[in-house]
């Protein structure tokens, strides 16, 4: 013991600052533990005086350390953006979380909340704590440290020495002890440590944790939008073998604060049998300190630039960096000395004449080593002067050799590297399957920098407990069929963020095509994700919530934002304030294809109504990422049903068919009532869909109901066909009393005609024949026109008392010329009453 305070009072010697300060309070330590243990009075009185001198020496390094520090420490942003009265409730009501509350931190605890209670009495958490299956075959009840062996015997329970070797056994929070593992070297400083703000209570003169006389401990942790406060007591789960089921310090077993700091946040997570997340998230509730996701797998990855902002900021310590493998077969788990889908601490980074290295730890207990199988590097680490050298699980791994063999890098960090904090918080209710890939119901915010300095926007999903009941049930068939962990998170879905270039700027878009894309998040699986952009100075620009397959109805966000200079920052209003949604399907019936089938006009069709003339915005979703859709707007008598549709007739449309969504913007559109039909790219492709338009006046947008609904269909025998120099066909049409009725005609698709252009024709429904026969109604106005996209007549009332006295009532398909084709012509009559219909003769006269 007395060797080990040599080596640290020789560091001591070499090192300076909180580094020198630390090395300090771990010889005074060790010398004081080695008097302890003294055989003889002379020795003990040595090393007591030798323990002695060494904490003077302590003493003055916390003094300069602390003077330093003062006047070099920046101070850590915060949002002082006064909330709105919805955003004070969307705070409170995420303070409620697996039947616990965690209200939002208001100040430090009073000292009297650590004192004993009367008799003695212990704080005793009434809050359950879960436990796993496995954990539960040895568990041994909750003990307090005097009560567990391996805490009450020698070494003390809250040190904050160099040398804390964390390790994970039983518990299945490899991310969360990682994190921990990690972030040591930020608890254990003697200034500019994270505890003294984080744990309550604390010992502000020794720098380290306080053991509370109650066993009552107080965290202050970052989550749901707030700081907030974690009470818990010290009884930990106790084992009834060698194995433990809280996270322990192998160097000193009877250090207890890291465990209590693990407690704390399992209570916020759902209890020890919490299913898993990743460090970043755990770090970012732990420290409060920014969680960046990095995807080492990218294509998009730039190297050199990742290791250059990363290695400066750990330098500066600025930075806590953990990294996380992905899913790997058994066999490439033992030839790697890799876990999959698991967390590692980085310990060090450093740089030597041929590599960038990372030191890495597994936070399991004698677990797999990377053996260094498949290693690009040569690595020779001089491993003598590290603090780190005598810790297991720990390996040098080169930069390059990280981004073959780990999936994602997460890097937390500092907030103090910023000078500007500005948060929002929001509630979505999650829209229908048919919005999901448009933003017409997405979070959309107004950013606005004067200088254009750059702006890092984190979003965090509130977590809340429906998201533990769907975690725990995914693991649990992911460990029956032996699945993958990633597979469990992913049941959470995916979130983004973007930011786009908006006419106005700073408006609202109703999805990606058609608006320039400045920056694309990747969708991540986390609950955390983070945007790092150069804004455009003087000029907003507006960023969008995206999500894919989030399981739950509604969710609440925070939106945080960093800077070195003040952002404007508002919720992003629509260029055009007024709007109308409607929802519906493409069906059997109704999925008529695109303009080139006879079917189109069997598409879904809307009657839209303005007031005054406007520009006009059309936002098309569907429930089906691949089905090719379009939007049309065509003129229409009083937003009738379209029959027959004309290039003249289409005032606006989208482009053609685009996959999943598309968007139709038209500059000018006079007052009055038109007809929009939305149609897949084939007949008989179907799925739901939403339609959005949006206007500068008010917006009126109904269903106009297919032929069919509440009308008689009575479709004529057998199709139309000329023979050659026929040019009219008819048919005699009866009816027994006074009937509405309207015509319908398209080429018979099942009939020849593929090799030449289809005839031009119109169809009439006359009263009478001969010279003096009269039209009552016709197709087109009466011109010709290619049936294959279908022909309509107006409706009429057919009066069976004027058919029988004036020559009868006719349904007359003509022809331009002589027949080309053999392709027919069906026609059908819809109509509010029977109708009868004859066999087709020449009408020619």
């Amino acid at each position: 013991m007395e060797a080990r305070a040599l080596e640290h009072e020789r560091r001591l010697a070499r090192s300076q600052g909180a580094e020198a300060l630390q090395h300090a309070i771990a010889a005074a330590d060790l010398y004081m533990q080695a008097a302890q243990r003294a055989t003889t009075t002379a020795e003990r009185v040595r090393l007591t005086r030798k323990c002695s001198e060494i904490l003077a020496l302590g003493e003055r390094l916390k003094a300069n350390a602390k003077a330093a520090a003062a006047a070099s420490r920046p101070p850590v942003p915060e949002s002082t953006r006064p909330l709105t009265t919805s955003e004070k409730t969307i705070i409170l009501r995420a303070s409620r979380l697996h039947g616990n509350v965690f209200p939002p931190w208001d100040s430090a605890p009073d000292p009297a909340a650590f004192d004993a209670g009367p008799n003695g009495a212990a704080y005793v958490d009434p809050s359950p704590f879960s436990l796993s299956v496995e954990q539960q075959a040895i568990f041994a009840g909750w003990q307090r440290p005097a009560e567990i062996p391996s805490i009450s015997e020698g070494g003390d329970p809250m040190a904050t020495a160099a040398e804390i070797d964390l390790a994970q056994d039983l518990a299945t929070d490899c991310s969360v002890v990682a994190s921990l593992c990690a972030a040591v070297r930020h608890f254990r400083r003697t200034e500019g440590s994270l505890l003294p703000s984080l744990m309550h209570p604390f010992d502000h003169e020794t720098i380290r944790p306080a053991v509370s006389k109650n066993g009552k401990y107080v965290f202050r942790m970052y989550f749901n939008g707030s700081w907030r406060r974690v009470v818990i007591d010290d009884r930990l789960p106790a084992s009834s073998t060698d194995r433990t089921l809280y996270v322990v310090d192998r160097r000193n077993p009877r250090l207890i604060w890291p465990a209590l700091i693990e407690k704390a946040y399992l209570k916020i997570r759902g209890g020890y049998d919490f299913p898993g997340s990743n460090s970043g998230t755990d770090l970012y509730a732990l420290t409060g300190w920014v969680p960046e996701q990095i995807f080492l797998q990218s294509d998009d990855i730039e190297l050199d630039e990742t290791w250059e902002r990363i290695e400066k900021a750990y330098n500066e310590g600025n930075a806590i960096v953990t990294l996380g493998t992905g899913n790997m077969s058994p066999e490439e788990e033992e030839a790697l000395g890799l876990v999959r889908e698991h967390d590692y601490a980085v310990l060090d980074l450093k740089r030597d004449a041929h590599n960038r290295l990372f030191l890495i730890k597994n936070p399991w207990c004698d677990s797999l080593v990377w053996t260094g199988v498949g290693s690009s590097a040569s690595l020779n680490v001089d491993t003598t002067a590290s603090p780190y050298q005598d810790m297991t699980n720990m390996f040098w791994m080169s930069f390059e050799d990280v981004l073959q063999h780990f999936d994602s890098l997460y890097v937390n960090w500092n907030p103090a590297i910023f000078t500007h904090r500005q948060d929002h918080h929001f509630t979505w209710e999650i829209p229908d399957k048919t919005e999901e890939l448009i933003f017409t119901h997405n979070p959309q915010y107004s950013v606005l920098s004067v200088s254009g300095s750059t702006v890092w926007v984190l979003l965090s999903r509130h977590w809340q407990d429906g998201e533990l009941g769907i975690l725990r049930e995914r693991k649990a068939e992911r460990d029956h069929h032996d699945g993958s962990l990633a597979s469990v998170s992913k049941q959470l879905g995916f979130m983004a963020l973007s930011l786009f270039a908006s006419t106005p700027p700073g408006t609202r878009i109703p999805l990606t095509e058609g608006h320039r894309c400045l920056h694309q998040g990747p969708y991540v699986d986390s609950p955390n994700t983070l945007l790092r952009y150069e804004p455009a100075p003087n000029k907003a620009q507006t960023l969008v919530v995206s999500q894919s397959e989030l399981p739950l109805p509604k969710y609440s966000f925070t939106l945080s934002f960093f800077s070195n200079e003040p952002l404007v920052v508002s919720p992003a209003a629509d260029a055009l304030p007024h709007n109308a949604t409607v929802h519906g399907a493409w069906t059997r019936r109704t999925a008529g294809g695109s303009a080139a089938y006879a079917s189109y006009l069997s598409n879904p069709q809307f009657a839209l109504t303005l007031s005054s003339a406007t520009r006009l915005t059309l936002v098309l979703g569907t429930d089906t990422p691949d089905l090719p859709v379009h939007v049309a707007v065509l003129y229409s008598s009083g937003g009738q049903r379209v029959t027959t549709v004309a290039g003249r007739d289409i005032l606006g449309a989208s482009t053609e068919y685009q996959r999943g969504r598309t968007f139709a913007s038209i500059a000018h559109v006079d007052p009055g009532t038109y007809t929009v039909v939305v149609s897949t790219f084939e007949p008989g492709q179907t799925g739901r869909f939403s339609l959005r338009i949006n206007a500068a006046v008010p917006v009126e947008l109904k269903h106009i109901y297919a032929d069919a609904a509440g009308r008689l269909r009575t479709p004529m025998p057998a199709p139309a066909l000329f023979s050659d120099g026929e040019e009219r066909l008819r048919s005699r049409i009866g009816v027994g009393r006074l009937t509405r009725a309207s015509i319908l005609a398209q080429l018979d698709p099942n009939r020849g005609g593929s090799n030449t252009a289809n005839p031009a024709i119109k169809v009439a429904l006359e009263l009478g024949t001969g010279p003096h026969r009269t039209t009552l109604a016709v197709t087109g106005e009466g011109e010709f026109a290619d049936a294959s996209r279908g022909l309509r007549t107006e409706e009429i009332d057919l009066d069976p008392e004027v058919a029988r006295s004036q020559g009868g009532l006719w349904v007359v398909v003509e022809q331009i010329g002589s027949l080309r084709t053999r392709q027919g012509v069906q026609v059908e009559v819809l109509s509010d009453g029977v109708v009868r219909l004859g066999a087709w003769e020449n009408a020619d006269d």
